[in-house]
Formats: structure tokens, sequence, C-alpha cells
């Protein structure tokens, strides 16, 4: 019978040297690719979107590091909201520990469905209210709230902001002056 392969914690994966876009899934390093400059753009005009509509009270950062688990976990969100009370108690030395309250991830062709409902479960599961995943092609936007339940938006649709009252236009998601 083969060994176990060692698992690397997040302190550990600071001291090697790995790829600047790396994750840590599950103990393993997992390396992470550029993103399009399509998906940038929607990451940037998500970002501007939300803190426009979740206001000062809320933190949006793209491409933000979090660790969902403490040990063995540190992923990195497409777009994220924190609420400005979380983001000014985390260690700066560190990363916000638990899944940031709305985690958004731009679809590409890297990802597969498995591995964003994995991470949609492992985020949801540790404090995210709302896990969304924006169909760049399809123009759509799925979300997944703590029950599990999935939704499917699709523009002339709004998708309710479940962190803060209101609600956030598929249309307005997909405008194209972009």
């Amino acid at each position: 019978m083969a060994a176990l392969p060692a698992l690397i914690t997040v302190e550990e994966l600071r001291t090697l040297d790995t790829p600047d876009r790396c994750e840590l899934h599950h103990g393993t390093i997992v390396p992470v690719t550029s993103p399009a400059l399509k998906h940038e753009k929607m990451q940037w005009h998500l970002q501007q979107l939300l803190q426009r509509a979740l206001g000062f009270a809320w933190i949006v950062p793209v491409e933000f590091s979090y660790r969902p688990l403490p040990q063995f976990e540190l992923r990195r969100g497409d777009v994220v909201a924190i609420s400005r009370a979380r983001w000014d108690a985390g260690d700066p030395d560190d990363n916000i520990h638990g899944a940031p309250e709305l985690v958004i991830e731009v679809k590409s062709p890297s990802n597969r469905p498995r591995q964003l409902r994995e991470l949609a479960s492992l985020c949801l599961a540790n404090g995210c209210q709302s896990f969304w995943v924006i169909d760049l092609e399809a123009k759509t936007v799925t979300t997944v709230g703590p029950d599990g339940k999935s939704t499917l938006y699709k523009i002339g649709e709004s998708i309710p902001l479940t962190v803060v009252p209101g609600y956030l236009d598929v249309s307005e998601i997909f405008a194209s002056d972009r």
C-alpha cells in the first residue's frame, strides 16, 4: 500500500517557493491560471456594481485570498464581499478566516461543475451567505444559498442581495459598456 502524500498547511505553503497564483485545496497545492481579459473586466465591473449596491459597510475586493478552513485551505475568490467590521478586525499578517459573506466565481474554461459545487459547499459551510457563479457565455448568474438551493437568473431578472436589502439586475451585470 502506498503512503499518503503529506498535507500542506497554509503556514507551510507560505514558506515554500510556489507560483504566485496558487491555492491550497484540502492540503494540496493547486496552481491557478491567470484569467483572460474578459474575465478580469467582469471582475472589475462586478466590484463596481456591488460596492455601489452594498455601500460603505462592505468591502468588495477582487482576487481575494481567504481561509474557509483554518489549516489546509487557502482559496482566492474572483469577487467577494466582506463586512467592513470583519475586514477591520482581520489579522493584517494573515488572511480572513472563514469564507467571505458573498463569494462570486466568474466561470472560466478551467472550472468544472464538480469543482464549483465543492467550492460552493465549502464556502457555504464556513460563513458564506450566498455563492454566485457568473457564466459569461450564457449570460446567466447561478446563486446558491446556505440551504443548498440554487437559482438561475437571466437577463431581465434581479438577484436578491442577501447581505443587505436590495437587488442587483442581471442586465446590469452583462451591460455591454464594460
